[in-house]
């Protein structure tokens, strides 16, 4: 049986050229019986390892003069929403307007409430809600170990899993996070890729 033939255009004009002709059929037919699939997954790095490197580069849109944090929730390795963290929309950038924090003179990790800015978390899941995005049952990569506020609104938006690269000083988030069963995994990169510090 001779496959259809293919029309290529060469030189504005249409020459047949059928594969039954040119023996290419029948190479194709053994050359499918032979194929063979090898798997390397050492070739390329973990889904893990690939969203925490798009967290990463989210913080960079952070505008945050003390700490650049960046978040985003993924199902089914699918990105469902971005975030990091930034003023609310329409309200001038920390680099613009200054830190209320540093001008009250608060201490990192004290009186969170008092900040221009949303967390990556908290803008990842507003993402999310305002383009109506189930979060149920997703994982959520973060730069930064979540604070117990965020926790709160993980557990709530159904979250499942949550994979960080730096560590956070909130003992309460891992207290959250285990009471309702939200498994918490820090992940570190080899080879010098992120360090350990920041």
């Amino acid at each position: 049986m001779i496959l259809e033939d293919s029309q290529y255009k060469s030189d504005e004009r249409m020459v047949k050229y059928p594969l039954e002709v040119r023996g290419l059929k029948a190479k194709l037919e053994e050359y499918l019986k032979n194929v063979k699939i090898v798997r390397k997954t050492d070739l390329r790095e973990s889904w893990d390892h690939y969203f925490m490197k798009v967290a990463m580069l989210l913080k960079e849109r952070s505008t945050c003069i003390h700490r650049k944090v960046g978040a985003l929730i993924v199902k089914n390795n699918r990105i469902l929403a971005t975030g990091y963290n930034q003023p609310p929309s329409h309200f001038p950038h920390c680099d613009e307007i200054g830190c209320i924090r540093d001008d009250l003179g608060i201490e990192s990790g004290e009186h969170q409430e008092i900040c221009y800015a949303l967390h990556a978390e908290q803008n990842a899941l507003m993402q999310a809600a305002r383009f109506g995005i189930s979060t149920d049952g997703a994982t959520m990569y973060v730069t930064h170990k979540p604070c117990s506020i965020c926790a709160r609104l993980i557990i709530n938006a159904g979250i499942k899993r949550v994979v960080y690269h730096y560590d956070y000083p909130d003992p309460l988030t891992e207290f959250l996070f285990t009471m309702t069963g939200v498994v918490v995994e820090r992940i570190s990169f080899d080879g010098g890729e992120l360090s350990e510090s920041e």
